[in-house]
């Protein structure tokens, strides 16, 4: 039975503090300094952790301007995938410096991966764990890669069917890591209260034998309290300045006096005794709605989002019979071509016939 990871000199776990981190994502606008105070600001909120995210829009999806790659019905309407992440995403030359001043602030510092060249720089800064996003979920060849390093795994599940969340278990697991903690998480930007189903977090640790967390989306702070409640040893929370900055993610993200507001919530949490617990949920009127029941059902919203996951897309004009490697197929963002993975199993293949770059592969298009 897993109670407990250990991350860098602390564990997360059962009968230990509830872990906080901090989501940085896009919120520093591209500005180092920014970055920088975000990691102070979050130490100060009382963050026990800060989380990044390492891709390039190159890592993740494709230059490519045609109506699989054009975002609709979601906060980004109307971006490519490509000029979304190219706005968004964490210049690398900054990860030392930032792991250092979260070193300094003693916070943990983790991140994101997308792709295994940035699993290879966080592997050379000795980041203490791996966090896997939501809509990364079905990147099994990422996912083995990531488990291979044998460090814990934080893996988000916002756009998982059980399905989805039972394979890339079994794939962490096949590479003989353990050490795994999943969060519920509804990934919708921002997420109804009413749809958050924390009755899943209880379910969550005794169906698959991990650490349960939440990753929150909502714009309530009380959430929190609720999954605490429902035995969350993880909270991850979008952190930024001030949300009149603007950014990709600012309409789902606390400022700091809403965080060291939400970390006091959490922390008189674990000090209540059950019947005092269940009195302070009654009294905190609709957010009681986010207990909700044990659900691995994927609301209409939601499903608008797996768009963002990924798939086998060939990236370079194919002639029939050419053979399929790594140079004119990769699994990158949207979610429109066979599941990843397939991916290995197709390296080495002739294409049944000509494909244009930026197609999503199907199954009749490869050779038996």
């Amino acid at each position: 039975m897993v109670e407990k990871i250990k991350v860098g000199n602390r564990y997360i776990g059962e009968g230990e503090p509830v872990f906080i981190a901090a989501e940085i994502s896009c919120n520093h606008l591209q500005k180092k300094d920014y970055a920088l105070k975000l990691i102070e600001e979050a130490k100060a909120a009382g963050a026990d952790g800060v989380k990044f995210q390492t891709y390039t829009p190159d890592t993740i999806t494709a230059d490519i301007d045609n109506e699989y790659f054009r975002i609709k019905g979601t906060l980004w309407e109307g971006k490519t995938l490509y000029e979304l992440y190219n706005e968004a995403y964490t210049p690398w030359e900054w990860f030392p410096e930032l792991k250092d001043k979260a070193d300094e602030e003693g916070l943990i510092f983790f991140s994101s991966p997308f792709d295994e060249t940035s699993v290879d720089l966080l592997e050379k800064l000795d980041c203490p764990i791996y966090k896997i996003a939501s809509f990364e979920i079905n990147h099994i060849p990422l996912l083995r890669y990531i488990a291979s390093k044998k460090k814990p795994i934080i893996l988000s599940t916002g756009v998982s069917t059980l399905e989805d969340i039972e394979l890339a278990l079994k794939s962490i697991r096949e590479e003989g890591l353990e050490e795994i903690a999943v969060l519920k998480c509804t990934s919708a930007y921002p997420a109804p209260v009413n749809e958050m189903n924390l009755a899943t977090i209880k379910d969550i640790k005794e169906r698959f034998d991990v650490v349960p967390g939440l990753s929150d989306h909502t714009i309530n702070i009380m959430v929190t309290v609720v999954a605490v409640s429902m035995g969350a040893k993880i909270i991850e929370k979008h952190f930024m300045l001030d949300r009149k900055a603007g950014g990709p993610d600012a309409e789902f993200s606390l400022e700091p006096a809403e965080f060291k507001n939400m970390v006091k919530a959490v922390r008189d949490t674990e000090q209540m005794e059950p019947n005092e617990l269940k009195e302070k949920i009654k009294s905190l009127g609709e957010v009681e709605q986010a207990i909700g029941k044990v659900n691995y059902e994927l609301t209409e919203k939601v499903k608008n989002h797996k768009f963002f996951m990924r798939s086998i897309f060939v990236v370079k004009d194919m002639k029939e019979g050419e053979i399929f490697s790594r140079d004119n197929i990769r699994v990158i963002r949207p979610n429109k071509g066979m599941h990843p993975k397939y991916y290995s199993g197709i390296l080495g293949k002739k294409a049944k016939k000509n494909i244009e770059k930026g197609t999503p592969l199907e199954s009749n298009m490869v050779e038996e």
